[in-house]
């Protein structure tokens, strides 16, 4: 509004301006108008009837000697008679005689006015404020032939109009200040009134919970438009109480689900191993054997570590909160990754660590959940390579402990990397894609991190960083 009002100020003070200089214009002209057909047709009734000279080129100067004065002082211009080659005969100006004022009249001034059909041109200029306007008029004897140019010169000083201009301006600025005033005011108390409203609906929006109750707006006065948007949010109130309840209810139940999927992935998990070592040892035992009994020690101690896995998974189960429960101790990282591995047959997974002993105070049965599940989807990544490569390293530094798992397998495309962690998310036909989302919990719960690097085509390498304290 306040914008509006500045243009259209200024816009209405220049057509102001614009118009009342066409105006000043437009009157002088019609003053000089009127001026010069009274000076010619006295000039032309003095050639005819009242000079005793003979009417001629000659003669001109003799016929208008003094009478040129009184003709100029009646009208109030100044006159000035040249002969048809522009040379200055006779005038009224003051020292039009003197040195450089005697020149005769521009070529082109005479070819205008021998073009013209009425034998008349107009010229008029400007300078400081004073406007000069001449005409030029072929003079004829009674038999009408040209005898001279008559010059009629009006001076008017603007000044007086242009200050009248600058009155006129200051007066309406006034106004215009006024009007912008009034506006701004206006304005303010119009904004206030609009925006008080939708302070308040803003500061409740910002304050609505979804885990809360909300309080509904109430308006002792709004616009229309207001009112209709507070009807909408007190609506929405009411239909966000029925959302949550349901949401809530639905949270609930997702929770459980989610802990039956977790639950069975993690005891699935450690039975494919131990159903392939019991197969191996089966196919394998020779009761002849004279190491049989430390084999069967070693194979009775990896399925034990397995079930601990499975009877720690179960006795979770009933808080879910608390799942999984940390444990820590004092352990041999190196020695639980390589008993981790040992359920794993495949002959293409290697295992190298860049110390005998690494330890840290850590979970054992969550160390090994960790281990199990990188070299699973390893394998699962590796099985359609001819030469598959698994490689699992070890090492550490002063405070951290790094677990490294790496694969030739398909590797891990760009547009899924950003989904590896997320819980439900698999790239594989089978499984429910809930392990890797859940260890990396468990890594987070440490303090710790894992991240991956992949080609794909070529193969992935995770990266398990635990602190040792």
């Amino acid at each position: 509004m306040i914008l509006l009002v500045l243009l259209a100020s200024i816009l209405i003070l220049v057509v102001t301006v614009i118009q009342y200089d066409e105006q000043t214009k437009d009157y002088n002209i019609q003053r000089f108008e009127r001026k010069e057909a009274t000076t010619i047709e006295t000039i032309v009734l003095e050639l005819t009837n009242k000079t005793s000279y003979p009417v001629n080129t000659k003669n001109l100067p003799l016929i208008f000697q003094e009478r040129i004065y009184e003709i100029s002082s009646i009208n109030k211009l100044n006159i000035s008679i040249f002969d048809p080659h522009g040379n200055l005969l006779v005038s009224s100006k003051t020292n039009a005689f003197e040195e450089n004022s005697t020149l005769p009249l521009s070529y082109k001034i005479l070819n205008d006015l021998s073009q013209k059909p009425n034998h008349r041109i107009l010229k008029i200029r400007e300078e400081e404020g004073v406007s000069y306007q001449s005409s030029y008029t072929f003079l004829n004897d009674p038999k009408f032939n040209r005898i001279g140019i008559l010059e009629v010169q009006f001076t008017q000083d603007n000044s007086e109009i242009e200050k009248e201009l600058q009155e006129f301006i200051q007066r309406l600025s006034i106004v215009y200040v006024l009007m912008f005033l009034i506006a701004i005011v206006f304005a303010y108390f119009l904004s206030s009134y609009i925006t008080r409203s939708i302070q308040t609906i803003s500061e409740r929006m910002q304050q609505t919970r979804l885990n809360e109750r909300n309080e509904k707006i109430i308006l002792d006065s709004a616009s229309s438009e207001i009112e209709i948007l507070v009807d909408a949010y007190n609506n929405m109130i009411d239909q966000l109480e029925e959302s949550v309840a349901k949401l809530a209810k639905s949270e609930r139940e997702q929770a459980w689900r989610e802990m039956a999927k977790q639950v069975a992935h993690e005891i699935k998990n450690p039975l494919t191993p131990m159903r392939l070592t019991v197969q191996s040892f089966e196919r394998k035992f020779n009761p002849e054997d004279k190491n049989i009994k430390v084999k069967l020690a070693e194979y009775s101690q990896t399925l034990i570590q397995q079930i601990d896995v499975m009877s720690s998974i179960a006795s979770a189960f009933s808080d879910f909160a608390k799942m999984p429960t940390q444990h820590r101790e004092r352990i041999n990282v190196v020695s639980v990754v390589k008993l981790a591995l040992d359920i794993f047959n495949e002959d293409y997974i290697s295992y190298q660590s860049s110390e005998t002993e690494i330890y840290a105070n850590l979970d054992k049965t969550q160390l090994i959940r960790i281990v199990n599940n990188l070299v699973k989807n390893a394998t699962q990544a590796t099985e359609l390579e001819k030469s598959p490569i698994i490689e699992v390293k070890v090492t550490s530094d002063t405070k951290n402990v790094s677990i490294l798992v790496s694969d030739n397998g398909k590797g891990i495309s760009k547009d899924v990397e950003d989904l590896i962690f997320e819980p439900k998310f698999t790239t594989k036909t089978s499984g429910m894609g809930l392990g890797l989302g859940m260890i990396k919990n468990i890594i987070e719960a440490y303090g710790g991190r894992i991240f991956f690097e992949s080609n794909l085509g070529q193969g992935t390498v995770f990266t398990v960083i635990l602190p040792k304290e």
